[in-house]
């Protein structure tokens, strides 16, 4: 078993954004499915949980402590860390080990006082861990932050094949050694940092769809998901549709939903 939980699909803000009147907020706010949560994952496999960032302030709520096998953080802004300051507090004996990036301010003093929480040795890119069920592969992104995305593979005896989903937030495009490295890897699934429609000028920390679109065509995964999505995104994909544009988006690209799941088998 292996399978993908889109925990979260938003930026920072959120959908519904605080105090917005705009079409995707009213949508949320009259509509839960709509809603966007801070962008995270936790993959389900056979052994437990690994969550992928922790922007979610009930993971305590959410999951079992004995379920939790490891986090892997993807950078530590707070909107994918918060999460972090309520589990650490348990009392358990037992320590969850966390995967990050070689950023040595962390966030806050999570460092100082980590609790349950074993942070281990910065991940080096491009070099592989095996975790059991699956491989963890770090790629160097661009952001604002030292930011990693993550190649998961994992391998199904019963049928012989190797599943790649690539997970890539937070960006704006690639580095030219992560952009090469997954176009060679032949990859299933490409999640990927949309948070803006599309613009003249790309924005500064996060992709919008011109670039997710290029970085489509230089991979070209079997299928990429968007997520990341702010309510800007959201609005201009009703738009689109109201006015009954075809093709907004090709047939292999499409929007992720908190709530979510995916798997290549």
């Amino acid at each position: 078993m292996f399978e993908i939980e889109f925990l979260g699909t938003g930026n920072a803000a959120q959908v519904p954004v605080w105090g917005c009147v705009c079409i995707a907020c009213a949508r949320a706010k009259q509509d839960n499915t709509y809603r966007r949560r801070s962008a995270s994952l936790a993959i389900h496999t056979t052994t437990g949980i690994t969550l992928v960032d922790a922007g979610l302030t009930d993971l305590a709520e959410r999951f079992e402590f004995d379920s939790i096998e490891r986090i892997v953080l993807t950078h530590f802004h707070m909107d994918h860390v918060q999460g972090l300051f309520h589990l650490r507090w348990s009392e358990r004996e037992e320590r969850i080990p966390v995967y990050r990036p070689d950023d040595a301010l962390g966030a806050d003093d999570l460092y100082k006082h980590p609790g349950v929480l074993d942070f281990q040795p910065p991940l080096s890119p491009f070099k592989m861990i095996d975790v059991g069920e699956f491989s963890i592969t770090p790629l160097p992104l661009i952001h604002s932050r030292i930011t990693l995305g993550y190649l998961f593979e994992v391998y199904s005896p019963a049928i012989s094949a190797v599943c790649k989903i690539a997970y890539l937030t937070d960006t704006v495009g690639l580095p030219e050694a992560t952009q090469n490295y997954l176009a060679d890897a032949f990859i299933d699934i490409l999640i990927i940092d949309c948070s803006e429609p599309p613009r003249d000028q790309p924005p500064k920390n996060h992709n919008d769809v011109n670039c997710v679109l290029n970085i489509h065509n230089q991979i070209q995964p079997k299928r990429t998901v968007l997520t990341h999505i702010s309510h800007r995104l959201d609005q201009w994909l009703m738009e689109q549709a109201a006015q009954k544009v075809k093709a907004v988006l090709p047939n292999e690209v499409t929007v992720a939903r908190d709530g979510q799941r995916l798997s290549c088998f």
